[in-house]
């Protein structure tokens, strides 16, 4: 089989516990897990399988995803890079690379539990990669960049393309035999190693994007505008064939001369058992993109893509089984959580999603509305409010089991909404950029007044503090500022607060009616300590923006932003540290319920959860012992304050799961939840923000399953 490198696209008792984990990512230092999709959502750009059973995936933010039996269950991998990768190639089980963004090249020899990056020379991003042994490999990129290996990656020599367009895709039959090909378009080929890369007419004006052979001879080439070339002859010369569709292909992999699959834009997926004389449009059963495709055999394939798609088929794509999962690919645009188990995500479409028990799962409630919802507020886990476009305002008094739209008396956008209790609320918006309005309702929304409509007002975030102050954020068109109201009197009048900022405030919270902090463009972040008679600047230490923040106490605080940011604060703000969320989605709404739990949502149905804040206490240690069975050491100190020690071993690799839960069973905390090579290891778990008690600690290792008791005496 001759792989195909395609491009980057755009509480129970405790005894009674038990869990299911599809996958959970953990990141150097960080915990913050995926909830929706699963396993993950970034978007997948390449796929490798060596075997039916055993192959890769990679993709955004560095993302590395492992399956050993046949894509059933996928397991993250550390890469060691936030980079997008965009092309993998393995020639066992053990050897592979992986290649990506600013010339990242990636290397393992153990199957991926160790990832090593290696020089590539480059900072040109790197869309390809095909090896045909452990020693030769091509990687191709921007700029006409194509290197090559012959020691396994160790020295990667630049070879001379003859051009700069993007080269996109490549394809080696043996170590001499190879074709490239690209944007412009562009067909590359050669006979020997690449020291010579000869250019052929591809009789196209469509750029192209991923080529595949099925033996020495017979090769194809997708690209966009549905685009399908055929050579016969090693790459010689190529023939177009009919499509069928004139959707962009991103990806081929065929597995002999006769039995090819494409995929690519909105779920397409395209299959021939007569080398391309005849292509047959395939159910995907998805319209999101698939950017790879990889089959070992006639029957065994697997199409990967956009927010973590990831399909499988056994019989040649007779049929495709999702093997991801996810309640809603939908924008998430706001989230409202009233205690650790209840809570309420809104976003596009009119799309409304339920969780009771902290996000394990999530419900998608009916709406009635296919308008955008921008925000909710619960006041309890039965009464909350939903706010969107075109004035809709959407009220459940039952957990949402039932919503029932209310007469907002307004076609604006609302963006934002505050209940202080189940009848006092606020929403704010505009009507596309103008004007500003603010409307009240203090009986739980049957009547909702307009309190304020200025044309030179945009505000786009509510917080209400107690029942009579309430503040409002956005920007400030006649002043050319960041946007600061504040009412006294339940939202009946306003006070315009001086901002300080030339920037669009998005996000208001406050913890009492002295402390609050607002969040808003270019890593804008706001502080007052008297109720906003002041407001001083924090350094965010971005310049990406902002959209929302959540401060369970005065200390502890967490905004999100472009890009997947999330930034966390312990000491009210005077110091703010990056958070690395494994993703690069948008994040437009966060809640947290105290200060270590909290979800965070965004695109492509992104909802990310944490149960420590976001933050990793654990500082782990590999000992250089080589055990011959599974233990689970008692923790020391013990009792202890505030830091303990907990030592484990495994006797050969393992997906190692260790958790801490309360005295009645709830999970606190979980320490490790990765792939660990046989050895002993030592950690230390930090218990600063939790009371004294009893506190028990459990790993799960393959079939090993162990628990121990500890004491957090303060």
């Amino acid at each position: 089989m001759l792989n195909a490198m395609n491009s980057r696209n755009a509480g129970k008792s405790f005894l009674q516990i038990s869990f299911f984990f599809f996958l959970i990512t953990q990141i150097c230092f960080a915990q913050w897990f995926w909830q929706n999709p699963l396993p993950q959502g970034n978007s997948l750009y390449s796929v490798d399988f060596v075997t039916s059973s055993v192959g890769w995936a990679i993709g955004d933010a560095g993302t590395i995803i492992r399956t050993t039996d046949g894509g059933q269950n996928w397991i993250s991998q550390a890469s060691g890079t936030t980079s997008f990768l965009n092309g993998v190639s393995f020639t066992d089980t053990n050897n592979g690379t992986a290649v990506g963004a600013h010339g990242v090249i990636l290397r393992t020899t153990d199957g991926g539990q160790n990832w090593i990056s290696q020089s590539s020379g480059t900072i040109e991003y790197l869309y390809g990669v095909s090896f045909t042994d452990v020693k030769n490999g091509t990687a191709v990129g921007g700029n006409g960049v194509i290197l090559r290996t012959t020691d396994g990656g160790q020295n990667w020599i630049s070879q001379t393309s003859g051009t700069y367009i993007y080269l996109e895709g490549v394809c080696f039959t043996d170590v001499n035999h190879g074709i490239v090909v690209g944007e412009g378009p562009i067909i590359l080929r050669t006979t020997d190693g690449g020291q010579n890369w000869i250019s052929h007419s591809s009789g196209t004006n469509e750029y192209l994007k991923g080529v595949s052979f099925g033996d020495a001879n017979n090769g194809w080439i997708v690209g966009t505008g549905g685009t399908i070339l055929r050579t016969m002859n090693g790459g010689q010369s190529w023939t177009s064939q009919i499509s069928g569709t004139t959707d962009h292909l991103y990806a081929v992999s065929f597995t002999d001369a006769n039995n090819g699959t494409a995929v690519g834009w909105s779920g397409i997926i395209l299959r021939t058992m007569n080398g391309g004389q005849d292509w047959i449009s395939q159910a995907s059963g998805s319209n999101i993109s698939l950017l790879g495709i990889s089959f070992t055999d006639a029957n065994n394939g697997t199409a990967i893509g956009e927010a973590g798609t990831i399909l499988r088929t056994i019989n040649g794509g007779t049929t495709w089984t999702l093997k991801s999962s996810s309640v809603t690919f939908e924008y998430l645009r706001g989230v409202s959580f009233v205690d650790e188990n209840n809570g309420t995500v809104v976003g596009s479409g009119g799309t409304i999603l339920r969780t009771t028990n902290g996000g394990q799962d999530w419900i998608s409630q009916t709406s009635g509305t296919t308008n955008w919802l921008y925000s909710v507020s619960f006041t309890d886990a039965n009464n909350g409010t939903a706010a969107g476009g075109n004035g809709v305002i959407l009220r459940t008094t039952n957990g949402g089991q039932n919503w029932v739209s209310q007469t907002s008396g307004t076609n604006a956008e609302l963006y934002g909404i505050s209940f202080i209790d189940p009848n006092n609320g606020i929403a704010v918006g505009d009507y596309y950029y103008g004007p500003g309005t603010i409307i009240r309702t203090t009986d739980g929304g049957e009547n909702w007044l307009s309190q304020l409509v200025d044309s030179t007002i945009f505000p786009w975030g509510v917080f209400f503090i107690d029942i009579n102050i309430v503040v409002a954020v956005g920007y400030d068109a006649n002043i050319n500022q960041g946007l600061i109201l504040r009412s006294t009197d339940g939202g009946q009048n306003w006070t315009s607060q001086t901002s300080g900022t030339t920037n669009s405030l998005a996000g208001v919270y406050f913890t009492d009616i002295n402390n609050g902090t607002v969040v808003g463009d270019e890593g804008t972040i706001l502080k007052t300590t008297n109720g906003g008679h002041d407001w001083i600047s924090q350094p965010s230490g971005t310049t990406y923006s902002l959209y929302e923040v959540s401060f369970p106490d005065v200390n502890n605080g967490t905004a999100v932003g472009v890009g997947g940011l999330i930034l966390r604060t312990t000491d009210g703000g005077s110091n703010w540290n990056s958070q690395t969320s494994g993703m690069l989605n948008e994040l437009h709404g966060v809640s947290f319920t105290d200060a270590n739990t909290g979800w965070a949502v965004g695109v492509n149905g992104t909802i990310l959860h944490t149960t420590n804040g976001g933050v990793s206490f654990v500082e782990e240690e590999e000992i250089n012992e080589m055990p011959s069975e599974f233990s689970l050491s008692q923790n020391y100190p013990n009792p202890f304050n505030p830091s303990t020690k907990i030592k484990y071993s495994i006797p050969q690799s393992s997906q190692v799961q260790i958790k801490i839960f309360d005295v009645l069973g709830n999970e606190i905390e979980t320490l490790v939840n990765e792939e660990n090579s046989v050895g002993t290891y030592e950690l230390t778990w930090n218990a600063a923000t939790l009371p004294s008690g009893i506190y028990f600690y459990q790993i799960r290792a393959g079939s090993f399953v162990e628990t121990k008791k500890m004491i957090l005496m303060k």
